[in-house]
């Protein structure tokens, strides 16, 4: 069981990571409650003696419960809490006393939501793959074969379905989805690409047409952030068109699968965003030795590539890192916002 100071700073923590990454209101609510959370109700008890681990990278507690109180506010279950919600402001008081109200009304929605990790799917991740995608093809110049771990409703497996601008350079078709990200750096190298193949696993996947999935998928999403909220309803509404889904399974045991294959005359490109931080160290090892052993595999004419956006433990956001085969040359190609609103790119070398 963790200790309720343990408890309470990880709330505090996930207000600073709320402010850096631009939403004022969750970082608002998660200070709240590591101020003014107690025992009075269950809701309160089953948070303050978690059994597990709060932190952001364990369990999360912060993001459930903030995803709970959402949920209530989107599904329309609770029309006294979404008063409080953006875009209405109201005074802390206000905001908590509806929170603790909640905590009571709403008791068992809250406990079954606290049950399960957040699950999210930014859209704008996949501005920052792009520029990998397109150095791939270019590198290459032979169709691709997507297979993206951790994808969640597999709304960045769709990529090649939304439009892009980045600094002066525009990629993709007309598309519901937008993605104009902050760019620094040169233009990504210019290249056809030609997706052949898309293939995506996940422990839990969401379902972009199930209406449940669509909430909860939303309700993590945070609730001062409407564009993040607006691209997301576009993005499902894409997935669902083109009947998009996402495998059910083990990731190591679903890559050991998608790996024994090869696609002579494709490259097939594996990739992730912040989502191999998440496995356990023996499955990340397993992991990391299908793909090293698939690229010893790789020929001139089936490459392998491997294609990521994952925290390194600098504070600059995420590495974008691109791996490929044969030779497994490595290289950082460039960094990005967690949530896609920045992107620095540096390129490979061989094209810059």
């Amino acid at each position: 069981m963790a200790e309720t100071d343990i408890v309470l700073q990880s709330f505090l923590r996930q207000a600073s990571a709320c402010n850096d990454l631009g939403s004022p209101f969750t970082a608002r609510l998660c200070t709240l409650v590591a101020e003014r959370l107690d025992d009075d109700t269950e809701v309160g008890r089953r948070i303050l003696n978690w059994q597990g681990d709060p932190t952001g990278t364990g369990d999360a507690l912060a993001l459930r419960l903030a995803g709970s109180l959402h949920a209530l506010v989107l599904s329309g279950l609770d029309a006294s809490i979404a008063a409080t919600y953006p875009p209405n402001i109201v005074d802390d008081e206000t905001l908590w006393q509806a929170c603790k109200a909640a905590f009571k009304r709403d008791e068992a929605f809250i406990l079954e939501r606290l049950r399960s990790a957040p699950q999210t799917n930014e859209v704008r991740r996949s501005a920052a793959l792009l520029p990998g995608f397109l150095t791939i093809a270019r590198l290459f110049g032979k169709p691709l074969v997507l297979s993206e771990v951790g994808a969640s409703a597999g709304l960045n497996l769709q990529w090649d379905r939304y439009s892009y601008r980045l600094g002066d350079f525009t990629w993709g078709p007309e598309s519901s989805v937008s993605q104009t990200p902050e760019w620094l750096g040169p233009p990504p190298p210019p290249a056809e690409i030609h997706v052949a193949e898309r293939s995506g696993c996940d422990l839990n996947p969401l379902d972009p047409a199930s209406p449940e999935d669509q909430l909860r998928l939303m309700s993590y999403i945070w609730a001062d952030q409407n564009d993040r909220l607006e691209r997301t309803r576009h993005a499902l509404g894409i997935a669902v068109e083109n009947r998009l889904t996402v495998e059910k399974t083990d990731a190591i045991e679903w890559l050991e699968k998608r790996l024994a294959t090869s696609h002579p005359g494709a490259v097939h490109v594996v990739y992730h965003t912040i989502a191999w931080q998440y496995l356990p160290e023996e499955l990340k090892r397993r992991g990391e030795a299908l793909i090293s052993e698939a690229g010893s595999r790789a020929t001139d004419d089936a490459p392998v590539a491997r294609l990521q956006l994952e925290a390194d433990g600098r504070p600059d956001g995420a590495a974008i890192a691109l791996q490929v085969w044969p030779g497994g040359e490595k290289h950082e190609i460039g960094r990005a916002d967690f949530h896609g609103r920045w992107i620095k790119w540096k390129g490979w070398p061989d094209l810059l």
